[in-house]
């Protein structure tokens, strides 16, 4: 199961479960900074699936924050 971080790793902006985020975690405003282009593995952002209420049950999001050590933007 996809893990739901709960907040973009540049910026630290919240991202609940049915936000807009992108995969890898990141808020759609610095996925556009980054060109769609993750810096941690190189791959496309891509828009992270919703998860339904029923399975969000039984598959919580996340509740420990990620943030990268390296700076997302130079």
């Amino acid at each position: 199961m996809l893990e739901l971080r709960p907040n973009c790793e540049c910026c630290d902006a919240d991202l609940p479960p049915a936000a807009g985020a992108l995969i890898c975690t990141f808020c759609p405003e610095c996925a556009g900074r980054l060109e769609h282009v993750c810096p941690n593995c190189g791959g496309n952002l891509v828009t992270r699936p919703i998860r339904p209420a029923g399975k969000l049950e039984k598959y919580p999001a996340a509740v420990n924050r990620t943030l990268r050590a390296e700076p997302c933007f130079t």
